[in-house]
């Protein structure tokens, strides 16, 4: 079993990442079918990539000291792809708690599912529920995955919520909505850099409320081929930004 040791301060600077890490990074993971069709593969195959890619961003994030780190696994709109790729993805979903359960727990990682789980099966709910109750008293990394995950239906969620119990119109801040939303269980909420692979340049309905001020980062790589190495690069670009939000820095 592998442990997820903390780079030391040397290491840390070999690599460039000393200065303003990100406590909270968003990874919008794309590229797995593409990745695979390049290679003439089954989508599925690319699928399984991507997951061996996972595992090693979840352990170097927190050899890093990220302290909270949120996927986009599923998306509400994912249903829509071929039954055999969606299946496929949960036979995935069910290995991968299955595997994994048992290092993130000794490793202090505190799993966390964002979305709606009505729709999966009896026995993927119950793998989910059990790596977040079993990791619920864990304070080293916050591994959030975001499955049967929309933006806009969590906010709509939350307002019927927020409605539901009866708040007061006068009484709803933002602080209101943002602790309704499924991101209040992490200790940043709001991500400070979201990275999406593969090219892309949109936020496909992934944390759009929490991402008002987020840095974003876009690689051309495919998430099977997103190593460490090119994720640090990735965390190096937000480092060197300033982040305003909406001031004037003085001179």
């Amino acid at each position: 079993m592998k442990i997820y040791e903390r780079f030391s301060d040397a290491e840390m600077k070999r690599l460039g990442l000393t200065g303003n890490m990100p406590k909270h990074v968003g990874i919008i993971m794309d590229g797995n079918g593409r990745w695979a069709k390049s290679r003439m593969l089954p989508r599925s195959l690319g699928h399984r990539a991507g997951m061996d890619a996972l595992q090693e961003i979840v352990r170097v994030s927190k050899s890093i000291g990220i302290e909270a780190l949120t996927v986009y696994a599923f998306s509400t709109e994912n249903w829509l792809r071929p039954e055999q790729e969606v299946n496929a993805l949960f036979s995935l979903l069910v290995e991968y708690f299955y595997k994994e359960i048992d290092e993130l727990d000794a490793n202090n990682v505190r799993v966390h599912i964002l979305g709606s789980l009505e729709r999966f099966s009896p026995k993927l709910r119950e793998l989910m529920e059990n790596a977040r109750e079993r990791t619920e008293k864990n304070t080293g990394l916050h591994f959030a995955i975001a499955l049967n995950y929309g933006s806009r239906d969590e906010i709509t969620r939350a307002v019927r919520s927020i409605v539901s119990e009866g708040i007061p119109e006068s009484e709803i801040t933002e602080e209101t909505i943002s602790s309704h939303l499924y991101t209040r269980c992490l200790p940043h909420p709001d991500p400070d850099v979201i990275i999406r692979t593969a090219g892309e340049q949109r936020l496909s309905n992934f944390l759009l409320w929490q991402a008002a001020y987020s840095e974003f980062v876009f690689t051309d790589t495919t998430f099977p081929d997103f190593t460490p190495e090119v994720y640090f690069e990735c965390i190096k670009q937000y480092m060197h930004r300033t982040r305003r939000f909406g001031k004037v820095l003085e001179v």
